[in-house]
C-alpha cells in the first residue's frame, strides 16, 4: 500500500477559525531552500551534505544543545515579534524562559485550549496543520505526485501494517511556531513506547515536496493506544532536522485522559501521525474536504477532528 503525493507549489494552509487561506511564514526557509530547493547548489548540497546532516544525529543534538544555553534567550522576544505569537496563552511570563528550548517547550494556559467534551469526539492532539485520510487504501493524495509514502516501511512492523492498512489517517504537521507539546486524543490506556531509528531530515513540505518518503524513514516513535469507542489506535511522533529529542511525559499501562498531555518535541519542526482501525471514526466534514483539496488546514489542541462510528 502506499500514499501518493501531488506538488504543492507553495507552503498555503486553511486556517480552521476563520476559513481563510494563507500562506505559511516558513522558519528557516533559506536552509530549507539551500537544500531542499532546485537550484544546481541545493541539488549538490542535497546529494553529497544533506544525507551526512540528517544520518548523523550529533549534528541536531548539538544545534538542539545551544538553544538550551541561556545566550540564546535573546532570540525568544525577536521570534515571538517575526512569527506573531500570542503571549497572552502562556502559562509561564516570557522573562521567565531561561533559553530558547524552554520557550520552544512552552505550557499554555488549560483555558485558551479547551477539550472537546462528548466521549464520542475525538480531539486534536496539538496545535499544528492537519491532512486527514478516510482509507488508506483508496487514499487520493498526500503531497507529490509520483512519489509514494509506505505505510508498511513507516510501521515496521507487519502486524500494525495488517491492521491499519485499510484504516484512517490523521497527519498533524508542527511548525518551530507552534506549541510543541502533544495530547491524547480521548480517554485511553497507552502502552510502552517502541522506537524506531532513522535519520532526521525536514517535514516542511518543501523537503517532503522532494521526498514524501522522509516521513517512513526518520526517526519515529509509536504507541498504541486502547480506547473504550475508537478501537485501537496507533500514535507515532515522527523527529526531524534539528528536533534535539522526542521527550515523552506519560505513564504507560495507566488510564489518560482526553487532553492529557502524552509528550513534546524539543526544539525544531516535527509530526504527529494517528492511525484509526478501518470503520471505527468519521472525519469532521471541513478537515476532510481540505484534505480533498490537497491543503492542510491549521487546528488547535483540543478542538474536535472526528466521531465515533456507531
Amino acid at each position: 500500500m502506499a500514499i501518493i503525493c501531488d506538488i504543492m507549489s507553495e507552503v498555503e494552509y486553511i486556517d480552521r477559525a476563520t476559513k481563510r487561506l494563507l500562506k505559511e511564514k516558513v522558519y528557516g526557509k533559506k536552509f530549507i531552500e539551500a537544500f531542499y530547493g532546485d537550484s544546481i547548489s541545493a541539488k549538490l548540497l542535497s546529494f553529497f551534505v544533506l544525507p551526512i546532516v540528517c544520518h548523523i544525529p550529533f549534528f541536531s543534538k548539538l544545534y538542539g544543545t545551544f538553544q538550551k544555553k541561556s545566550t540564546s534567550r535573546k532570540k525568544v522576544i525577536p521570534f515571538i515579534k517575526e512569527y506573531n505569537i500570542d503571549t497572552d496563552e502562556f502559562q509561564d511570563p516570557v522573562d521567565a524562559f531561561r533559553s530558547f528550548n524552554d520557550f520552544f517547550i512552552r505550557k499554555l494556559k488549560p483555558a485558551c485550549r479547551p477539550i472537546a467534551k462528548d466521549p464520542h469526539v475525538l480531539a486534536l492532539p496539538a496545535d499544528g496543520r492537519y491532512l486527514a485520510y478516510e482509507n488508506l487504501k483508496t487514499a487520493g493524495g498526500f503531497f507529490i505526485k509520483g512519489r509514494t509514502l509506505s505505510l508498511e516501511k513507516l510501521l515496521n512492523d507487519d502486524a500494525l501494517f495488517q491492521k491499519y492498512q485499510e484504516g484512517s489517517l490523521l497527519m498533524a504537521r508542527l511548525c518551530p511556531t507552534d506549541y510543541h507539546r502533544y495530547h491524547f486524543p480521548c480517554d485511553c490506556t497507552p502502552s510502552a513506547t517502541r522506537q524506531i531509528n532513522g535519520p532526521l531530515f525536514s517535514v516542511n513540505p518543501i523537503a517532503l515536496k522532494k521526498n514524501i518518503g522522509i516521513l517512513s524513514e526518520n526517526r519515529r516513535v509509536l504507541t498504541q493506544l486502547k480506547t473504550e469507542h475508537f478501537g485501537e489506535i496507533l500514535y507515532i511522533e515522527v523527529g526531524a532536522t534539528y528536533v534535539g529529542s522526542i521527550q515523552q511525559t506519560f505513564a504507560p499501562h495507566k488510564g489518560h485522559q482526553k487532553g492529557d498531555e502524552k509528550g513534546y518535541f524539543e526544539f525544531g519542526g516535527s509530526c504527529l501521525l494517528l492511525l484509526f482501525e478501518n470503520g471505527k471514526i468519521k472525519f469532521d466534514a471541513d478537515l476532510l474536504y481540505a484534505s480533498k483539496e490537497r491543503t492542510e488546514m491549521r487546528g488547535l489542541m483540543g478542538q474536535s477532528f472526528a466521531t465515533r462510528v456507531v
